[in-house]
């Protein structure tokens, strides 16, 4: 049995990267964008990070903001000391920067920082106070992010995708004309699956005509195209550090001040309060009142960071080449043999694929592509169910069986696709090397035989490697 390659040595060490970033690339490296790994037959290839829609590395830049800051860190909120002081300042700080990067009004608005998108969904949900007569008003694209929380506290109507995953806004109008009307409209910004981007000016546009409160669901377009929640109408909104190169465990909600002022939190404990006894508590004021527990610091700054880097680089340079990316995408899946695509092509959309090679399942094109060609994809249904079966054409008892094989772990049967994403350092050549492989993979079939399964359901390689 062949064993698994470990990551060669980055040719550059981190403080290599970190002291060079601002002269030798023009596409803002990434940590680790020279990591290298053995595939079979032994050569040794560089990482092509093809899972960016899943989490993206740290950027040089928000890396070295990081190691700046380490040496003041400290606890924030009520600390004497110096060090203290500093990092809280540091930290409402990015409270503003994170408010001006996404067009909030500071004055009616306010930044808190969960972990992440579904942690700032959790909370909002729950702080909205909602009652399971009310109704909100989602889309079969969403996350389960997305769906999951609102689930627990209201009804939901949901907007439905056609056979290529998109929807209209008169189909968003149409819902929110339902009575009764909906208390709140939830959407994404950008699909994770196929990257797609709802028309989100006139469906917010609509939903505030309307009197409905916008929540939109970010995590995939922040990274990838300006927002201006004044502009849009929009309510409340979610993103997370890890999508924008800032993988340091911070996520934001941004939400109005009159929506966290006051009630329960949803996590509780210290730093969420003023006074408490065994009988009596007197909550702190927002934001501090939704950030129980100690929180977050260097996260918050590797976030405010990112913002910062994206702000100051601008938009233009990066629209433009994931544009060509997008259409690198499209011609070159386009050759590949028996390959199928789900969701829009040649629209405004994100660098993202979602795909199937005939007589090859997902987990092990996934496979193949690591252990053969050193590309990292993600397979599976991507936090998406309900996305994936639409893309998939699935039945409602094909939707059952799926449901039955996941209680009874019947991993091998479960439906999905491989999804390819691209980050701001991907470029045109990593596009032309994917496609190679999708090829190299489609007229190999019978390499698919040194594969196996390990005790967790995931494809290893076993026996000889393959030759290429």
């Amino acid at each position: 049995m062949t064993e698994l390659a470990q990551p060669e040595q980055p040719t550059r060490t981190v403080a290599d990267q970190l002291t060079s970033h601002l002269t030798e690339d023009p596409r803002s490296p990434l940590v680790g964008d020279d990591v290298r790994v053995r595939v079979a037959g032994g050569e040794l290839r560089r990482y092509l990070n093809f899972d960016a829609a899943a989490t993206t590395s740290p950027s040089v830049a928000v890396t070295q903001a990081v190691m700046d800051f380490l040496p003041w860190y400290s606890s924030v909120h009520r600390g004497a000391g110096a060090k203290s002081r500093y990092s809280s300042a540091c930290y409402e700080q990015a409270r503003e920067t994170v408010l001006g990067f996404l067009g909030a009004d500071p004055a009616t608005h306010v930044a808190i920082f969960p972990r992440n998108t579904t942690e700032a969904l959790n909370v909002l949900a729950f702080r909205l106070q909602l009652s399971h007569d009310d109704v909100v008003l989602t889309t079969a694209a969403e996350h389960h992010a997305n769906l999951l929380p609102w689930r627990r506290h209201a009804q939901l109507r949901v907007v439905d995708v056609d056979d290529a995953g998109t929807f209209t806004t008169a189909d968003v109008v149409a819902a929110l004309e339902q009575t009764p009307t909906p208390k709140v409209l939830a959407i994404t910004g950008a699909s994770n699956v196929t990257g797609w981007l709802p028309p989100l000016a006139e469906i917010t546009t609509a939903a505030k005509a309307r009197g409905v409160f916008v929540v939109v669901d970010a995590a995939q377009l922040a990274p990838h195209r300006p927002i201006d929640m004044t502009e849009l109408g929009i309510d409340a909104l979610a993103l997370s550090g890890h999508k924008m190169y800032a993988p340091f465990g911070a996520g934001a909600l941004i939400a109005p001040r009159s929506v966290l002022a006051d009630g329960e939190p949803l996590l509780v404990g210290g730093g969420a309060v003023q006074a408490v006894s065994f009988d009596d508590v007197v909550w702190a004021r927002g934001p501090e009142r939704d950030e129980a527990g100690s929180p977050n610091v260097v996260g918050v700054i590797a976030l405010a960071a990112a913002v910062q880097e994206r702000a100051r680089e601008g938009w233009s340079g990066l629209l433009h080449h994931e544009q060509l990316l997008t259409r690198a995408l499209d011609q070159e899946l386009a050759t590949v043999p028996g390959l199928r695509r789900y969701g829009p092509t040649g629209s405004d959309r994100l660098p993202v694929a979602a795909f199937n090679l005939d007589g090859v399942a997902h987990e092990l094109l996934a496979a193949r592509l690591a252990h053969e060609h050193g590309i990292g994809v993600r397979s599976g249904c991507f936090c998406a169910h309900p996305y994936l079966a639409k893309l998939l054409r699935l039945s409602p008892v094909d939707v059952q069986q799926f449901h039955d094989d996941a209680r009874a772990e019947h991993r091998l049967r479960l439906p999905g696709a491989v999804r390819a994403s691209a980050s701001r350092a991907t470029t045109l050549a990593d596009i032309t090397t994917l496609a190679g492989a999708l090829h190299n993979i489609a007229n190999t079939p019978q390499h698919s035989r040194y594969y196996h399964l390990d005790g967790h359901g995931d494809y290893q390689p076993s026996g000889a490697p393959p030759s290429r």
